[in-house]
């Protein structure tokens, strides 16, 4: 594991997180509140910089923005980045962004028409915290995976934390990295994540694959982030579910 900064990451986030986070190393949950050891945490700690956009200003400008023959969907969150977006080294206000990002993304009123009757407004909780500590990893331009937490290996990290099966586990990946299943829900998304200075991308193709996914910047080498990530996934992978309760309390 490689860190380039040890101190402790605090942050208060608008809605209070499952106190079994705290069973993944180097992080401690007291209601609103989140540390964690970036020494202990991470599996990769390389960069302590992030790319965000203020949410007030995504709602107000692009959520509503309607894409054109002219300009794509994309190209809309492409230039809102460019113009708004900014680098920053506080990991706080980058937990906070992406808490208020997937509160939109997995808001409930979304459970009627998702057509998965077995995920629950819980389910959907479990989705916005786990995504909200996913935004803390980082790809490069070059595609390089610079930050790895356990959260990369969705189905694994909520095992853990939330005592879920597998296939639980596996069906909340698929709603998370599945944009809702249809056209509307993805192009919400892609709006959403640029508060996150980039695109959802992943390295799986499905459930059992488990390959993660993070928040890229546009343009990050596809070809490098596939090559990096199949480098290490396994053995990480196999380090989160140590974790796992086995009578869960």
């Amino acid at each position: 594991m490689a860190t380039i900064d040890t101190a402790i990451i605090r942050a208060e986030l608008p809605e209070a997180f499952d106190p079994r986070w705290s069973r993944l190393p180097g992080i401690q949950v007291d209601g609103r509140r989140i540390s964690i050891d970036p020494a202990q945490y991470f599996f990769r700690f390389e960069s302590h910089s992030w790319l965000v956009a203020d949410w007030e200003l995504v709602r107000s400008q692009l959520l509503e923005a309607d894409e054109t023959t002219e300009s794509a969907v994309e190209q809309l969150a492409l230039d809102f980045i460019k113009a708004h977006a900014e680098s920053t080294s506080d990991a706080a206000r980058v937990l906070v962004t992406a808490y208020e990002v997937y509160a939109y993304l997995f808001r409930e009123e979304h459970l009627a028409g998702l057509g998965l009757p077995r995920i629950t407004a819980d389910h959907l909780r479990m989705l916005r915290e786990a995504a909200t500590l996913m935004a803390l990893n980082k790809v490069e331009l070059n595609g390089h995976i610079s930050n790895v937490g356990p959260c990369w290996f969705f189905p694994a990290a909520t095992s853990v934390v939330f005592d879920l099966e597998d296939e639980t586990g596996g069906m909340l990946d698929e709603v998370y990295h599945g944009g809702w299943f249809n056209e509307h829900r993805r192009i919400e998304a892609i709006k959403a994540h640029a508060a996150l200075g980039g695109r959802l991308v992943h390295g799986c193709q499905s459930v059992p694959d488990q390959s993660g996914g993070v928040v890229a910047p546009y343009g990050a080498s596809m070809t490098t982030f596939r090559d990096d990530l199949a480098q290490f996934k396994a053995g990480w992978i196999d380090q989160v579910y140590a974790h796992r309760v086995t009578d869960a309390a």
